[in-house]
């Protein structure tokens, strides 16, 4: 009966989606203060609905409810309880019940802590999230039900879960990439929002950043655990792979990037409202397209969800309207968002325009080489597989370019910079650059271009960076009460930057200097990878509760002194017979030893990969250095602050007070 429930739930809420969507609408249209409020019980009790509905799904999970379709699909009783928790959203029809739920949870988040804005303009922006909940709830309903039965052929035992999901990284990957992709729907509401009403000014832009900013945050962690999972859980040492599908999650990160910092600009001198509201219409616009790519069916990844073309329709069918509407909405309202602001050729502005130019380059980039496949294999024109090589070798020198700009432009000064002077300034800082990463080189074996280039470029960033942190330390009453009096969003751009070179350092050494070896080895034989040897002691046999594998015991040792003892298996899952390897690795702050134990080659010899990966968790250190960023940001005091309403605002010719230390982000 309970499954009948959930059903019913989604049913319920979507009738309230639909209310949220029209009731709100028509109170700002009408002036009707009373319709307008209606806005703020509509959302709590949308997430209340849908908030049953998973609940209900996932008790199905844990109580080995078969009859139930979708369960018995992608759970089984020997699943560990917390596997069928996380199996709730392992397959397609509960990873978008989880989408919808964090859909539902965005929009209560808007309601509740959004109540300083204006009621007109919270009143637009819950209606159009409630515009996306509908697309998304007759989606589910009409082609992804996750409450369907198998009656009366109830199975004795489920199919189990893709034992590759069978992870610790499904618990917190899907969650996280979720909260992002999920998130940037507020920054598009916001930005429908002040197009239906005008009002393109600092204000709006203020109410809408912390918004982006969490959301750009939460897929910052979701990219890097996925990136995490990918590189433990597959077995090849790999950190990305550029798969179509990671990079549907890449694309949002990149002009929702360009979209923080978009909204930097409009906030602080008016200028930008263009590039703003696009780039808050293309970021959601990628998401979609990330969730159509992944549930189509048009290709076929380790990640990919769903089969049906159906559904592929659907969804293609939501982008269009999405997209076509929206833009012409902002066609209509055009002579809105056109300003007039003087700014120099070398003033903060400018860099950041260049910045936004080079991350939108990035994203063209990345989705023309993961769709012009896709559209030659539709159109019958052959199969074309883009893969690695293409994307590092285009891919990398924007990577390179947006370092150096950001370096460079975070001693630029808003309206004007004065040439002289910003080279003297860039001077100490350039040389500083150069000697590190030359010792760089040095360390790791040797010059190589790119890997100089991706060095120097995270080395700039970094001394930049702690450079401007220095000089605005400077006080009369000491260098720690000039930190002290720098915003919390000034330290969470310290924080975001920081964590690009780091990021930036760790995929240039690993990619470059990383070494790797696929050797023959019975026990008792060892191998060298980079200045560790690896030896072969025994293989075992061990029990899981839904597997059996045959684990290796490898000892690794540095100049004679043992470093750690690894133990990769080959399992075999009992239901569904797949086969799934578990690397042994050795971790640290400067480097990874990575042993996988392949295919059995005689009677005791194996195919094992050794791996030797310098600075390879930089990768996702930086990436928690960015998500830390993201959210010390949005604790800035300036976003507690309630603004007045005013008529939209022309271009500010001064940065609003205490945000003068802030500079590109």
């Amino acid at each position: 009966m309970y499954p009948e429930l959930g059903q019913f739930a989604l049913i319920l809420a979507l009738m309230l989606a639909v209310l949220l969507s029209v009731v709100p609408l028509a109170g700002t249209v009408t002036g009707r203060d009373h319709l307008q409020a209606f806005a703020r019980p509509l959302s709590a009790g949308l997430f209340v609905f849908i908030a049953l509905a998973f609940g209900i799904l996932t008790y199905a999970f844990l109580i080995d409810d078969f009859s139930v379709a979708y369960v018995a699909n992608n759970s089984n009783s020997l699943l560990p309880w917390y596997y069928k928790f996380s199996a709730v959203w392992g397959g397609h029809e509960g990873s978008l019940l989880l989408w919808i739920l964090m859909l539902a949870g965005w929009t209560l988040a808007v309601a509740v802590f959004s109540r300083r804005l204006p009621a007109v303009m919270i009143a637009q922006v819950l209606a159009v999230m409630g515009m996306i909940t509908v697309g998304f709830l007759l989606f589910i309903i009409l082609t992804s039900n996750p409450f369907d039965r198998m009656l009366p052929n109830v199975p004795a035992d489920g199919a189990d879960l893709n034992p590759l999901l069978q992870d610790f990284g499904l618990i917190v990957h899907p969650p996280m990439l979720y909260m992002g992709y999920v998130g940037f729907s507020v920054a598009f509401a916001f930005a429908i929002a002040a197009l239906m009403n005008g009002r393109l000014d600092a204000a709006w832009a203020r109410w809408s950043r912390p918004w982006t900013t969490v959301a750009w945050a939460f897929l910052s962690l979701g990219i890097a655990l996925g990136s995490w999972w990918a590189y433990y859980e597959l077995g090849w040492g790999g950190w990305w792979f550029w798969d179509p599908v990671e990079n549907a999650s890449l694309l949002p990160w990149l002009s929702g990037t360009a979209l923080m910092h978009s909204l930097a600009v409009t906030e602080k001198r008016g200028v930008f409202k263009s590039w703003t509201v696009l780039l808050a219409i293309v970021t959601f616009s990628l998401s979609l397209l990330g969730t159509f790519l992944v549930r189509s069916g048009v290709l076929t990844s380790v990640h990919a969800f769903a089969s049906d073309p159906e559904r592929g329709t659907f969804l293609l069918a939501l982008l269009a309207i999405t997209v076509v509407s929206s833009l012409v909405l902002y066609a209509f309202r055009a002579p809105v968002v056109h300003v007039r602001a003087r700014y120099g050729s070398l003033s903060r502005e400018i860099f950041l325009l260049l910045n936004n130019v080079l991350l939108v380059a990035a994203t063209l980039l990345v989705m023309i080489g993961t769709l012009y496949p896709l559209v030659l294999d539709y159109l019958d024109m052959g199969r074309l597989s883009i893969g690695e090589p293409f994307f590092n070798t285009t891919f990398s020198p924007l990577a390179v370019a947006t370092g150096l700009l950001l370096g460079a432009g975070i001693f630029s000064r808003w309206k004007k910079t004065d040439g002289g002077w910003l080279g003297r300034k860039l001077l100490w800082p350039l040389a500083v650059s150069l000697v590190a990463t030359s010792a760089v080189m040095v360390v790791y074996g040797g010059f190589k271009p790119w890997a100089f280039a991706g060095c120097f470029a995270a080395v700039w960033v970094s001394v930049a960076t702690f450079w401007d942190l220095w000089d605005k330390s400077a006080s009369r009453k000491g260098r720690w009460h000039g930190l002290r009096r720098q915003s919390r969003s000034y330290y969470g751009m310290v924080l975001g930057h920081l964590g690009l070179a780091i990021t930036m350092a760790g995929a240039t050494v690993v990619s470059n200097y990383g070494i790797e070896r696929d050797v023959r080895m019975s026990p008792g034989d060892t191998a060298m990878v980079g200045d560790y040897q690896v030896e072969f002691i025994e293989i075992g046999d061990r029990r899981g509760r839904n597997f059996t594998a045959q684990y290796g015991t490898f000892h690794v040792t540095l100049d004679g002194e043992p470093v750690s003892v690894l133990h990769p298996e080959k399992r075999q899952y009992l239901v569904q017979r797949n086969v799934m390897t578990e690397a042994g690795i050795d971790g640290g702050l400067f480097r990874d030893v990575f042993v996988a134990v392949g295919e059995r080659i005689s009677d005791d010899a194996w195919a094992i990969r050794l791996q030797y990966k310098p600075l390879v968790r930089w990768l996702w250190l930086g990436s928690l250095f960015m998500a830390a960023g993201g959210f010390l940001a949005i604790a800035d005091r300036r976003y507690r602050v309630r603004d007045k309403v005013v008529a939209p605002a022309a271009a500010s010719t001064v940065p609003p007070r205490g945000d003068t230390a802030e500079a590109m982000s």
